[in-house]
């Protein structure tokens, strides 16, 4: 029996046998050509069929994991055709009379490098990217494919790591399990991972590859992170208990659906869900959600060349709203910057992106930008329930500028005749340890907060969110960040404001307790959470004795 600790990032547990991935990535040899042009044309005929795959990728990613994970893959195509990177390697086969993988090897691989030096986080993990596309296109120009992804029985797959095209492609109802030598867990696939409800564990360590066979018996405990391999019986009889426990636990759940979030005590919270697009809706409706808590209005801007017009905005807002009215919607404003880049916004090169020019500090220095996407919200608020809320706040200057421009747009619609809700909710984003030392002053001017901890926690304990090397160091349970949610509580309350969790912490349902004891009066999950922070209040008594 051999054991071997990594990060579990999707809690569940699978037992079955192993399939050891093994990727084709032995370097292209290097050959001389005479025809160039033509060499050139094979890179062309190439690269459509990559975007042909890709661009089927990208539909599989969107029916399982919703538009906001699927974005990914719409990155990847427009890598494919990024000037620089192609520029790249027609030279070297010009200049140097080489096969065109050749030259897309060493062309990926030099810019993979250029990334990977750099110090910004997001930019390192760009590295990844350019190397799974790099792969990709030398397996069309070659006729190869993707290996190794398709099985026969279930299985759990063990790899070194796994980019984001592999972990869509493959088969889920032939996958119990991925387990990875590295990895983040705020790396895309991860987060893959996580929505699509694949059992996963990640940073396991690359010794564990050579010292496991295929057709071995193993267990992937995600909720522990322990992978075992060729376990003893009792080891293995504990495993399938744990597993039929946690079967018998979701049937439970769906006992749930229509049932209230109300504590042994009467109180009552409000349980919303967290959504990245407009698909999203079936799932948020499916899991039985209050409502949409936190609706990132980014995606908006990711996915076009240039900056969405007004009509497109309110055409997407009008949906949501419509489809969940009358439950609440709560749109944030664009959040772009840090991890989340838009070409077309220019922004420059920042040595600390993450506490750079972002979100509404973006929106603040662009008005035009800004006051195009109230509008359109505005606008769209008569089509049902809306709160706005403000992301990345540190003083009391930034919301009372806000908060004017709110008050501009709404003589603007006025003096248009257009129509627009008087009953929005207007909010913002407790993710700074600012904006939560200074709640007292911030309450009086809005009608809620909502908590983003996963920033909050960065910022708090200077923990850079998108570095896998800190980990160790990043304690989401920290003191310091629980005082920080309960100050927020505090004086939300004293000026009978309500005040929500958004953040990943919200689904952390050892806490849950804590956060209600608090006064935290919602929580905002990823839908497949819903029912099972139902479960978590429903078993709570807030009044019974320690």
């Amino acid at each position: 029996m051999k054991k071997y600790q990594g990060k579990g990032v999707y809690g569940a547990v699978a037992v079955g046998k192993v399939s050891v991935f093994k990727r084709a990535d032995a370097a292209p040899e290097r050959l001389q050509i005479e025809d160039t042009a033509s060499e050139i044309a094979r890179l062309e005929t190439a690269k459509e069929k990559a975007i042909e795959e890709l661009s089927a990728i990208y539909e599989k990613a969107l029916a399982e994991v919703g538009e906001e994970n699927a974005q990914i893959f719409e990155i990847h195509m427009m890598m494919v055709e990024d000037d620089d990177y192609n520029e790249a390697i027609v030279d070297m086969i010009n200049e140097e009379g080489v096969n065109a993988e050749y030259a897309v090897a060493v062309t990926g691989e030099n810019f993979a490098n250029m990334f990977a030096s750099m110090d910004d986080s997001y930019m390192q993990a760009r590295a990844a990217d350019v190397r799974d596309i790099s792969r990709r296109i030398i397996a069309c120009i070659s006729g190869g494919g993707d290996e190794n992804l398709s099985f026969d029985d279930k299985v759990i797959i063990c790899a070194d790591d796994l980019a984001p095209s592999e972990t869509v492609s493959l088969d889920k109802d032939k996958v119990l399990a991925f387990v990875t030598a590295f990895g983040s867990s705020n790396s895309h696939t991860a987060i893959l991972a996580r929505n699509m409800n694949i059992p996963a564990i990640i940073g396991v360590g690359e010794q564990f590859l050579s010292e496991i066979c295929d057709g071995d018996t193993a267990i992937a405990d995600g909720f522990t992170g322990q992978f075992i391999c060729c376990p003893d019986d009792e080891t293995l009889c504990a495993a399938m208990k744990k597993m039929q426990e946690e079967s018998d636990k979701k049937a439970l759940l769906l006992n749930l659906l229509g049932k209230e979030n109300i504590t042994l005590d009467g109180t009552k919270i409000n349980i919303y869900a967290n959504i990245g697009s407009v698909s999203d809706i079936g799932a948020v409706l499916s899991n039985d959600a209050g409502g949409v808590g936190l609706f990132r209005s980014e995606f908006l801007y990711l996915e076009n060349t240039d900056y969405p017009t007004e009509e497109q905005q309110f055409a997407a807002y009008k949906k949501v709203l419509e489809e969940m009215a009358p439950k609440k919607v709560i749109i944030r404003t664009l959040d772009i910057g840090a991890d989340k880049q838009a070409d077309y916004f220019g922004l420059e090169k920042e040595e600390n992106p993450a506490m750079g020019l972002r979100a509404i500090r973006i929106c603040l220095t662009r008005p035009e930008v800004f006051k195009t996407q109230l509008r359109a919200l505005y606008r769209a608020s008569v089509f049902g329930n809306l709160g706005i809320m403000f992301p990345m706040i540190t003083s009391v200057g930034e919301l009372e500028q806000i908060l004017a421009i709110c008050e501009d747009v709404k003589k603007e619609l006025t003096a248009e005749n257009a129509e627009f809700s008087d009953g929005i909710e207007l909010g913002i984003m407790i993710e700074t340890p600012a904006a939560a030392i200074i709640s007292d002053k911030l309450a009086p001017m809005v009608d809620f907060f909502s908590v983003g901890t996963n920033d909050l926690t960065q910022y708090t304990l200077a923990c850079d969110r998108q570095n896998p090397h800190i980990e160790p160091f990043c304690d989401t349970h920290h003191a310091a960040i629980l005082r920080l949610i309960e100050l927020s509580a505090q004086n939300a309350h004293k000026f009978g404001k309500w005040i929500g969790i958004c953040g990943e912490l919200a689904a952390d349902t050892s806490l849950t307790e804590t956060f209600l004891k608090m006064g935290i009066d919602e929580l905002s999950v990823s839908p497949s959470f819903v029912l099972r922070v139902r479960d978590a209040v429903r078993k709570i008594n807030l009044k019974s004795q320690v």
